[in-house]
């Protein structure tokens, strides 16, 4: 059997003929098995979708209780069958309940990794190295030039930032699944023990990641219409980098404009959105970590998704392994 017989693109998404089913699909389709919770991977109006319990969660808490015609959970590290295709959900550490999805048949292995990361992350579980034939890695940092430094190192700099400044507010820009949570359990490890204020678009996640164990301390809701601009001096305010353009970002003391992100490694990407303080923290992989994943797996075939493709296609053909970029259409960087 060759890989392209067990999967190969379409216009929907990702399509395994033999199983009937498709990994991430973009349009509606009949059978889904989704990676995790991000909007560019889990959209809604499929009939059937199968993914981890928390991505189902964060599905029905970002589209309704109805986003689906059935669902059903995946346990991770179980293998299922579908229509005599093998499987299995592997841990992808990119957000809560983000998974790889291992495709078996006729002894061909493929493993569509989804997005990934393999720095350490509180709030949910390590990515795990899966043996397989053809490899499925996602790019979105795929140039030598990113390396994530570590995210301690970030958070460091941002709390000598409010210790230097206190009277100005810290506003963080960061996706309000899994970075913001993220963001507010690194600050919590590195001793931050006082209210962290959050937009409200944070809230129903937020309270998510709660009831799964992760422990976020005080969060109150940032806003300023019971009190005035200067009960907000000297505190952390995260919310969605999209709030940080409207009028809710001007009602903070003086901010200090701040965003995590693998993208603020690019100087000239925090000066575009005014960032006066980038925090460089990403939940994907860096360069290192995506050349040194593709060798973990072993894989003889890699496929390049979404990202900086062609670096990476040619650093495997440097190290004698056959790679391809699959140009699949309509991925972002939602959790960057």
């Amino acid at each position: 059997m060759r890989p392209r017989d067990l999967l190969h693109p379409r216009p929907e998404g990702l399509y395994c003929p033999q199983g009937d089913f498709y990994i991430d699909p973009v349009r509606p389709v009949g059978r889904a098995l989704i990676t995790h919770g991000h909007s560019d991977h889990a959209r809604a109006g499929h009939a059937s979708v199968l993914a981890t319990v928390e991505t189902l969660d964060i599905m029905g808490l970002r589209y309704g209780g109805d986003f689906a015609g059935t669902t059903q959970a995946a346990r991770l590290g179980e293998r299922l069958e579908i229509n005599g295709v093998g499987v299995t959900f592997h841990p992808a550490g990119h957000v809560l309940g983000s998974a790889q999805i291992a495709v078996e048949h006729d002894g061909m292995r493929i493993v569509a990794s989804g997005d990934y990361k393999r720095h350490a992350d509180p709030t949910c579980a390590p990515f795990v190295p899966v043996a397989c034939d053809v490899f499925i890695t996602e790019a979105t940092f795929g140039l030598p030039v990113f390396k994530h430094p570590p995210d301690t190192s970030e958070v460091a700099r941002l709390l000598k930032s409010v210790e230097q400044f206190p009277q100005r507010a810290h506003l963080i820009g960061a996706y309000a699944l899994g970075k913001a949570q993220r963001v507010i359990r690194l600050l919590r490890d590195a001793g931050y023990d006082r209210t962290i204020f959050i937009h409200g678009a944070l809230a129903k996640l937020c309270d998510y990641y709660e009831s799964r164990g992760v422990t976020l301390g005080d969060l109150q809701p940032a806003t300023v219409e019971t009190g005035g601009k200067s009960d907000f001096a000297g505190e952390i305010i995260v919310g969605p980098p999209a709030a940080f353009a409207d009028r809710w970002a001007r009602r903070f003391p003086d901010p200090v404009a701040c965003f995590a992100s693998g993208w603020m490694r690019i100087r000239q990407r925090a000066r575009q959105r005014g960032v006066e303080l980038p925090l460089i923290v990403s939940d994907h992989s860096d360069w290192d970590e995506l050349t040194e994943t593709i060798t973990e797996t072993g894989a003889s075939e890699v496929w390049v998704t979404h990202g900086r493709e062609e670096a990476l296609v040619r650093w495997c053909e440097l190290a004698g392994i056959v790679a391809q970029p699959l140009h699949l259409i309509g991925y972002e960087d939602e959790g960057d």
